[in-house]
C-alpha cells in the first residue's frame, strides 16, 4: 500500500534511510525537525510503502511552485524489484502533476550505482550540461548523519 508520509512516520523512515548504502543525510536537512517543515511545505508529494503496517519504502518529493524536486527515494531490500519504487515515484509526479509541475529534478551520489540504475531505467536522464553548486546559508554546522557507504 502507498500513501501520503507525515511526520509520524520519521523514525521509521530515518532507519531505512541510514540504513540504505549510498544514501546521503544530513544533519540539519533530515533532522526531524527538518522533515517537517519539508511536509509542513510539500503536505502532499512524499509517500511511504507499507507491507503489514510497516514502512519498507519512501519518497521524499516537494516543489518550489516551478519545479518538482525528489530526494531520498528507497525500498528496503528483500522488497526491491517488485515494482515498489516505481509505484512511489508514480505517486510523487501524479502529486507534482496535480499541483501544476512540469518538471522534476533529482541528485544522485555519483558512487550510487543501484540508485543511478534506478532512475536511468525509468527514462531519467542524467544532464552533465549543469553545473550543481551549493553553499550553506545557516550558522549551525549541517554534517553528515553518518559516513556515507
Amino acid at each position: 500500500m502507498i500513501r501520503e508520509m507525515t511526520i509520524a512516520d520519521y523514525e521509521e523512515i530515518l532507519d531505512l534511510w541510514v540504513n540504505t548504502e549510498g544514501m546521503g543525510l544530513r544533519s540539519l536537512d533530515d533532522s526531524r525537525e527538518g522533515i517537517a517543515t519539508f511536509l509542513k511545505r510539500n503536505p502532499r508529494t512524499s509517500f511511504v510503502a507499507l507491507d503489514a503496517g510497516k514502512i519498507i519504502g519512501a519518497i521524499l518529493c516537494g516543489n518550489d511552485g516551478r519545479r518538482g524536486y525528489i530526494y531520498h527515494t528507497v525500498v528496503q531490500v528483500p522488497y526491491r524489484n517488485q515494482g515498489i519504487g516505481t509505484q512511489l515515484v508514480e505517486a510523487a509526479i501524479s502529486a507534482l502533476q496535480r499541483e501544476g509541475i512540469t518538471r522534476v529534478c533529482l541528485n544522485v551520489l555519483e558512487t550510487n550505482e543501484q540508485g543511478k540504475a534506478f532512475w536511468q531505467n525509468r527514462g531519467w536522464e542524467k544532464k552533465d550540461l549543469l553545473g550543481f553548486y551549493s553553499q550553506s546559508i545557516t550558522e549551525k554546522e549541517n554534517r553528515p548523519f553518518f559516513e556515507m557507504q
